[in-house]
């Protein structure tokens, strides 16, 4: 298994037999241009090496099979691939221990998704729509049944209500719980799962910290399970940002810290128990975040969540506590070891060897330049006055506007070679090309709503 620039999970199978030891330095072949954002036809012949700490009797499948995670690999150059987005989580670590500044950051995404019983959805000259459903939908609280082997039992999640009920309110506690020991086959750890806040099916499944690299891989476990897991149930799970129309959306709130040795970097007597490195790691994801969610929203429905009124933060702030700024400090616990910072603008759809990546460089360019956050934002966001306001950067409000900001502030990336020139740019063009572009020529269902009788 491995990931296509844009973040989902490719595989492919072979039989015992031919996995032998020289596959984990020689690889297997593949062709590359088959993959979104990978090489072209002209230059297509890529290895994939496959990753032995990360192999697992994978229980989707029948038939017993072995799964291992790989990295991709030039097969001309000997050279690891600089479009594979595993290798850019690694290259993000290695330059960490370069600085002498830290030796490991942890990482603690908590990533929410609905689980629907149905989807449909098409789009073509004449005719473009969606329904998703839910018999957890407040929608269906009306719902008469024609079929007498159903019945309409009540007990739906109103709009922003449905955070932690128990059931019969939540119907889908054991499916969360089959795939929390589902990824524990995958060494993954959780802490803890609960309904979400919207209607219709929203959860959450949180994990134990890890390392960058370790931790991304851990994500798109995370996802092909919860996927797998409820389609075995006869039902469907979507990490799409915003499939319910007035109720909240899904987010990836990004816990990190760093480490040197035993000691934790992120902790001392400035605002909110921080030190001033943990400060400056903040001035660095504020500074660069409109660049950031090029990465951390990459989705054009990335940008309906991020609109006032919800809980999602679209002002570029810092704040002990307060749920409305970008980045938050925990305040849980006193401990050292506890502190961190939290990102609360990303959401799930994107790739986090990508995302991850981004923000610790945002993060270590801070540092590296003593980068002072804007001030902490103590309030409401929505009591505030527009002189207020006028302090903060907003998140960009469309892909395509986080997209130009990339490319116009990605110094920071390319530091350590982390990033390239060619992977920025080949991001871009694939963003615009196989998303924007056709997203703009299409009119949307509610134009219909708007303009038909204009």
């Amino acid at each position: 298994k491995f990931t296509d620039l844009p973040g989902t999970l490719q595989h492919f199978s072979v039989p015992v037999h031919e996995l032998t030891a020289k596959n984990f330095e020689k690889g297997f072949g593949f062709d590359g241009s088959g993959i979104r954002g990978f090489q072209e036809i002209n230059e297509s012949d890529m290895l994939v090496i496959p990753d032995p700490s990360t192999a697992t009797i994978d229980k989707t499948f029948e038939v017993p099979t072995l799964t291992m995670l790989c990295n991709i690999m030039d097969p001309t150059t000997r050279t690891m691939y600089s479009r594979d987005p595993r290798h850019i989580a690694q290259k993000a670590e290695a330059y960490l221990k370069s600085t002498g500044v830290a030796e490991i950051s942890y990482w603690g995404p908590e990533l929410e998704f609905f689980v629907f019983d149905s989807v449909n959805f098409d789009q073509t000259a004449n005719l473009g729509y969606y329904q998703v459903d839910s018999d957890e939908g407040i929608w269906n609280s009306g719902r008469n049944t024609d079929n007498h082997s159903e019945f309409n039992l009540g007990y739906k999640p109103r709009h922003k209500e449905g955070y932690f009920p128990t059931p019969p309110v939540d119907t889908l506690q054991d499916l969360r719980s089959e795939a929390v020991l589902r990824m524990a086959d995958f060494g993954i750890i959780i802490e803890a799962h609960h309904h979400e806040v919207a209607t219709g099916g929203q959860c959450e499944i949180d994990m134990r910290y890890d390392s960058l690299t370790k931790m991304a891989d851990n994500v798109a476990m995370y996802k092909y399970v919860v996927k797998n897991v409820a389609r075995e149930n006869g039902k469907v799970a979507t990490f799409m940002p915003k499939p319910v129309y007035a109720d909240n959306g899904s987010g990836m709130h990004v816990h990190q810290s760093i480490w040197k040795g035993s000691k934790p970097l992120f902790a001392g007597n400035k605002y909110a128990g921080l030190s001033d490195m943990a400060l400056h790691y903040i001035g660095g994801v504020l500074k660069h975040a409109r660049a950031i969610c090029a990465f951390s929203n990459s989705t054009i429905n990335s940008y309906k969540r991020l609109v006032p009124g919800y809980e999602a933060p679209i002002v570029l702030a810092h704040s002990a506590r307060n749920r409305s700024a970008a980045i938050r400090i925990p305040m849980y616990s006193q401990s050292p070891k506890a502190k961190r910072i939290e990102t609360r603008f990303p959401d799930p759809s994107g790739n986090c060897y990508l995302i991850f990546a981004a923000l610790f460089m945002a993060g270590m360019d801070g540092i590296k330049n003593k980068i002072k956050p804007t001030p902490e934002l103590e309030k409401d966001i929505y009591t505030l006055s527009e002189k207020e306001l006028s302090k903060y950067p907003n998140v960009p409000a469309s892909l395509a506007e986080s997209l130009e900001a990339l490319k116009k502030d990605h110094k920071f990336l390319l530091e350590g070679n982390v990033f390239t020139e060619e992977l920025i740019q080949g991001y871009i063009d694939y963003k615009m090309d196989e998303e924007v572009t056709p997203w703009r020529t299409r009119p949307n269902p509610y134009e219909f709503v708007l303009y038909y009788g204009v």
